[in-house]
């Protein structure tokens, strides 16, 4: 009998293991992208080793999408909302309905405009694009076509993020007495939308001599503008966050550098600020990751933290 009742006991132990403590819900402004895609990774993972379960909602780019994501999550009666809004802009009214509902939110990027929210995870977008910028100054200047302009596609400027990519890279061109052409908006995020943009910025400036895109998943788009256009020789291209292809192209010289966010480090930080507030631990409200300014001449050093930190791969 006794020995019946240890086993039960036993059993009931690893059964209770494996039951989530807490549920979270990652709401995400797009997971097709893959920076967003590999940031859940990072939030599953350190889900994973707390015990904790995760689902996550895209919402497509779609404001609609992204609210009923919320509404859908606090009938869902989860303890906790990693959010990455659309916008800093939409995050604010997202904010308010996850607070009337009593549930803690972390914002791990894009940022907000106002409202509560337990930490702000976010990369330093400002100094990473500076340095990017220096980077590509340095560039120009020794293949002496500084008195040539610099293209730029960007993210939302509604975006804390974005305004703040733009802000740093431009001081940088400032210093060198480098001229922006001016700068072209994502909405769709599409491949079309980066070719049809880039193609546009070659044909109305032909002084152009470099492309900055704040945003990497479709820098093909604007690799086929100049080749469309037989500018592959002539137009330096640099890039703000990464692909895992990089990490090949910059050494080849097909790609100047790039200003590399570390999303799968700041989906982990997302989680384990969750685990701080459960367990009544000092929570940090800010906290602002380093972004790794890349290029040829530092590729070798920093491939580790790369890896890891920023693909994911482990």
């Amino acid at each position: 009998m006794k020995l019946f009742i240890l086993l039960i006991l036993l059993l009931s132990s690893l059964f209770s293991q494996n039951i989530p403590t807490k549920k979270l819900v990652y709401i995400v402004s797009d997971i097709s992208i893959p920076f967003w895609e590999i940031m859940s990774k990072g939030i599953k993972e350190e889900a994973s080793k707390v015990g904790y379960s995760i689902e996550v909602y895209s919402s497509n780019n779609s404001n609609k999408t992204e609210i009923e994501n919320l509404v859908k999550a606090i009938n869902n009666k989860v303890d906790g909302i990693v959010l990455s809004p659309i916008n800093s802009s939409s995050a604010v009214f997202l904010l308010k309905l996850a607070k009337d509902a009593n549930i803690p939110v972390v914002i791990s990027d894009i940022g907000t405009d106002g409202g509560e929210y337990l930490s702000y995870i976010s990369s330093d977008n400002e100094e990473g694009s500076y340095r990017l910028g220096k980077i590509l100054t340095s560039k120009m200047k020794e293949l002496e076509i500084e008195n040539g302009t610099v293209g730029i596609i960007s993210i939302p400027q509604e975006r804390a993020n974005g305004k703040a990519r733009t802000k740093g890279f431009l001081k940088a061109l400032d210093e060198s007495n480098i001229k922006s052409t001016g700068i072209e908006q994502q909405v769709n995020f599409s491949y079309k939308e980066t070719f049809d943009f880039s193609k546009k910025l070659i044909m109305n400036n032909p002084d152009m001599k470099a492309l900055w895109l704040q945003g990497s998943d479709k820098y093909q788009g604007a690799l086929d503008a100049m080749a469309e256009l037989g500018k592959s020789d002539e137009i330096l291209l640099i890039c703000f966050d990464s692909e895992p292809e990089f990490l090949q192209m910059i050494p080849e010289g097909k790609l100047v550098g790039a200003a590399m966010q570390q999303p799968f480090l700041m989906g982990e930080k997302s989680v384990e600020q969750f685990y701080n507030h459960f367990n009544n631990i000092k929570i940090e409200k800010n906290i602002k990751l380093e972004i790794l300014a890349v290029s040829k001449e530092n590729i070798d050093t920093k491939l580790k933290t790369i890896k890891q930190n920023i693909l994911g791969i482990k």
